[in-house]
């Protein structure tokens, strides 16, 4: 018996450009909903988003563009907020969902559904404040409102999540003040984004406000110690007694990629307990969320995923600067590439690849890969004796000397993973592309560090490796034309 397919009802969603947003707007497009996004560049994101997904230009202060916006819309999604705008944000805030809230209730938009930040008490701060201030503003409008109100959200590519990795990351002892111990009770992304969707479809009278978090109790210590064991790192946390929000701010610019202000606002955030009160989302909802070492390790898995689909030669294309001394880097990966025309088809430039290592060797400084493999052979790793099955031909899970193929695109692609020991994971991609005369091979290192002796590793061999990686590329080129 097939599942009823979702009724063909137009769902707006403001905030598709955003971390949540991003997410939902790809859920939202899997369960084939009837779907239209706001923004303000529409030339952004229409790339983004599939063939049946209707974006419209709009702003959540322009009343006469949201009045166009939600023309028609049955439920809205707000996911909009101004924590990294400069300046008063909260009046922002407040601004833009009156008018977003006005807007809906003119069009007759039957419920909006918007995801706001936990928190109780009188002394939240300015950003927890004013995201219940607009959970507030859209109840207040006459238009039904499901306000979900989350903790801590954790997912590749969360703020939260960049924050604890970069720590952890980077700082084999970290002084750890007042705010790391505050308890939260942190949520995986994909059980947000199940809530989300939930809301859609459920029946409810008028409006309701639900806290939703994961099934731990934990702080941002907690949450770093389990990122830390999970990533086999050892650290030391030293407790002191004052470390202002500012000063912490200062220091998560310094050592992470958040911005100082942003982190400041986060910061602040996380001296208010943000733990779950009530059972009512529990009761509401079929969603039964996972605790902090799921939501940790579904981040990581997330991460492998989308490295797997990259297709590096299009990230690095579409950059105007020239690659930086050191590689780019894409999440917590370097990346060093490099391509090089052939005027071959693309299956004789891909056939050098095919016989890339045992007796055909590496195609340039066959002997610092033996003495390489000897140097990993002496801690224990597996060298480079261990050739490959056929000597023209490869398949998934081939070992290759040091090397094992993680995936093959006959013509195409070809990715190894490396099976040396290292401080952290290495992976070398082959691409190619061309037509029947001409092909270009796009080389690409990929390196995923761990802790600091894997970013000392990276950059202090970086010359030797960029030397080896062009010179085989090179030899990679000339075989394909001989």
């Amino acid at each position: 018996m097939t599942s009823p397919q979702p009724e063909r009802r137009l769902v707006l969603l403001a905030g598709a450009t955003g971390y949540v947003g991003g997410r939902l707007l790809k859920a939202l497009e899997e369960q084939e909903r009837q779907l239209r996004c706001l923004a303000r560049r529409p030339e952004f994101l229409r790339p983004r988003v599939a063939p049946t997904t209707e974006v419209v230009k709009g702003d959540v202060l322009d009343q006469a563009l949201l009045r166009a916006a939600l023309a028609g819309v049955d439920t809205a999604y707000y996911l909009v907020h101004s924590m990294t705008a400069g300046g008063a944000f909260e009046e922002r805030d407040r601004s833009g969902a009156a008018a977003f809230a006005t807007a809906a209730r003119e069009q007759g938009v039957r419920r909006i559904i918007y995801l706001g930040g936990l928190g109780s008490g009188r002394a939240l701060s300015l950003h927890l404040a004013s995201r219940q201030e607009v959970g507030q503003i859209m109840r207040e409008s006459g238009v039904p409102t499901i306000e979900f109100r989350a903790s801590i959200i954790i997912g590749s590519g969360s703020l939260s999540f960049e924050m604890v990795r970069a720590l952890v990351e980077k700082l084999p002892v970290m002084i750890t003040p007042r705010w790391v111990r505050t308890t939260a009770q942190p949520i995986a992304i994909e059980d947000v984004i199940a809530y989300l969707l939930a809301a859609l479809d459920i029946e409810l009278e008028g409006s309701a406000v639900f806290e939703i978090g994961g099934t731990d109790r934990v702080s941002y210590m907690g949450i770093m110690r389990e990122y830390a064991r999970q990533r086999g790192l050892k650290r030391i946390m030293m407790p002191v007694p004052l470390l202002t929000p500012g000063l912490s701010s200062l220091w998560l610019g310094l050592v992470t990629p958040i911005y100082a202000r942003v982190g400041q606002r986060l910061i602040e955030g996380v001296r208010n307990e943000t733990i779950v009160r009530t059972d009512a989302a529990q009761k509401a909802f079929d969603v039964r969320p996972g605790g902090i070492a799921e939501a940790i390790e579904q981040a990581l898995s997330n991460e492998d995923q989308e490295m797997a689909q990259t297709r590096w030669s299009d990230a690095l294309s579409s950059r105007a600067q020239e690659q930086s001394w050191g590689g780019e880097k894409f999440g917590s990966r370097l990346v060093d590439s490099s391509s090089m025309d052939v005027p071959v088809a693309p299956s004789k430039a891909f056939s050098p690849l095919e016989r890339i290592g045992g007796r055909t060797g590496w195609y340039y400084a066959n002997w610092l890969w033996q003495l390489r493999g000897f140097m990993d052979l002496l801690v224990g790793g597996v060298g480079m004796r261990r050739g490959r099955r056929e000597p023209d031909r490869l398949l998934p899970g081939d070992t290759v000397d040091c090397w094992r193929v993680e995936a093959l695109e006959r013509d195409r692609l070809l990715r190894l993973s490396s099976e040396m020991k290292l401080p952290g994971r290495a992976w070398l991609q082959f691409e190619v592309d061309g037509d029947g005369s001409s092909s270009t091979i796009r080389q690409t290192a990929i390196f995923d560090p761990v802790g600091l002796l894997g970013l000392v590793y990276w950059y202090s061999l970086y010359p030797v490796h960029r030397a080896i990686y062009r010179g085989m590329l090179r030899g990679i080129a000339k075989a394909a034309k001989s």
